[in-house]
């Protein structure tokens, strides 16, 4: 079982910033595909960004391009996903989520990750 777990949620203003933090099980991010998601009141779960090391890929949503960084820190086990210039419709639920390398399923697809977090809340106004 991998557990992971959120911070980094709050309220901020338009404009501002917020970096997310999700700790993993050791060699967890090294070696899964790890995503962000978001859940608005009322919306379905989208997601933000994901990295597959395995093949050096990162990629964003439409929403997130340009202003979203995932990274991360295998050292300590941690991803990050860094939101400058943020905007009130990026206000949600932050879910961080796992999957394996060798799983099928578009980076977004939420159903193709087998491990979630609790999420953090994001509340920009």
């Amino acid at each position: 079982h991998v557990q992971l777990v959120e911070s980094g949620g709050g309220s901020v203003q338009a404009g501002g910033s917020l970096r997310l933090s999700c700790a993993a099980p050791a060699y967890t991010v090294s070696r899964y595909i790890m995503a962000w998601f978001r859940q608005a009141p009322g919306k379905e779960r989208e997601g933000v960004a994901a990295r597959r090391d395995s093949i050096g890929s990162t990629s964003y949503a439409d929403a997130a391009k340009g202003r979203f960084t995932i990274s991360k820190d295998n050292a300590k086990n941690i991803l990050y996903l860094q939101m400058d210039s943020l905007k009130p419709e990026d206000t949600g639920m932050y879910y961080c989520a796992a999957r394996y390398s060798c799983s099928s399923g578009g980076w977004s697809a939420a159903g193709a990750y087998t491990y979630w977090g609790q999420g953090t809340q994001v509340t920009v106004s």
